[in-house]
């Protein structure tokens, strides 16, 4: 399970503390200094522990460097969905190491945010392919403004970029393995990519899923509380009654806990959709319309009042 520390916390909230009162154009104090929480969490993932846990068959996950990293260790090589924050690569290839001494041949990434694609470069590197939506290498190769982390991402360098893209679905033989990517349109940004281990009946979902949490959710980038839905949906008929589901953040997870992440978005989307009708943001805030789940999923970077703001930008 992924761990943040209070430091990362409280730059996110003060951050979301700092959006959330511009949308609602009231006035508002700020005592500490406004660092983005990008800066934090890369400072984090400098000394983040990796912890490698096995799901089944060949496939595997890293957990602590931003998003989970999946891995595929097969005899003639390693693929990695997702590759986490560039300054755990020491951490991150100890983990490798330490499934198999197998050289790295492919990099899928499940969407452009850095906590997942930061350490493209260096997997590049090491001799893997990186494949990605075409969506994805356009907002890498931009300069990226996100408002609700504060942050301005700069083009990343050009051994950073996908050199494969796809543009609806793609399968890459690897071993026994059948990998299977498929793009159903925009959810939690404009270039979200499912990865289904087919023998090994593991989903990873990216950023579409957040297990245990609220997610983000990047309008800046395409994405939309009822994109996110929608994606939610699809990805409960993917797979079989047993498919292990890896979340973007989070413990592993499995089609029970996707159902009731998909109940929450559903619930909360209503909830603020029928608050809308009259009131402010500042107003609805107010009547904790997602109440009901914040002692489960209000406790990580998206706390209830960020997560409001999200839903109620797309109702």
């Amino acid at each position: 399970m992924n761990t943040t520390s209070h430091s990362v916390l409280s730059a996110f909230r003060i951050v979301a503390a700092c959006a959330i009162g511009f949308a609602m154009s009231i006035p508002f104090v700020v005592s500490a200094e406004v660092t983005s929480p990008v800066l934090a969490i890369n400072e984090d993932a400098a000394t983040a522990k990796i912890t490698v846990q096995a799901l089944r068959g060949n496939v595997s996950v890293l957990m602590g460097s931003g998003g989970n990293i999946g891995v595929l260790s097969e005899p003639e090589g390693k693929l990695l969905v997702d590759a986490g924050i560039a300054v755990s690569k020491p951490r991150i290839k100890a983990a490798l190491d330490g499934i198999s001494n197998a050289p790295l041949k492919f990099l899928i990434n499940t969407h452009w945010h850095w906590d997942h694609s930061d350490g493209n470069e260096w997997v590049h590197a090491e001799g893997a392919t990186i494949v990605a939506h075409e969506n994805v290498i356009k907002r890498l190769m931009d300069r990226t403004r996100v408002i609700e982390w504060g942050y301005t991402f700069p083009p990343v360098p050009p051994g950073a970029l996908p050199t494969v893209t796809y543009a609806k679905q793609k399968t890459i033989k690897f071993g026994d393995e059948t990998v299977m990517l498929s793009y159903n349109g925009a959810g939690h940004s404009d270039g979200d990519t499912t990865v289904y281990f087919k023998k090994a009946d593991v989903l990873q979902l990216g950023d579409i899923f957040w297990n245990g949490y609220y997610p983000f959710i990047d309008y800046g980038a395409g994405g939309s509380i009822d994109g996110t839905i929608r994606l939610t949906n699809i990805a409960l008929k993917q797979g079989t009654a047993d498919t292990i589901i890896v979340p973007g953040h989070g413990p592993v997870g499995d089609r029970a806990q996707l159902t009731e992440y998909r109940d929450m978005l559903v619930t909360i989307r209503k909830n603020v959709s029928t608050l809308k009708q009259g009131k402010s943001l500042a107003e609805i805030v107010a009547l904790k319309p997602t109440e009901k789940f914040d002692a489960k999923f209000g406790k990580y970077v998206i706390d209830p009042a960020f997560f409001i703001l999200l839903v109620y930008t797309g109702v």
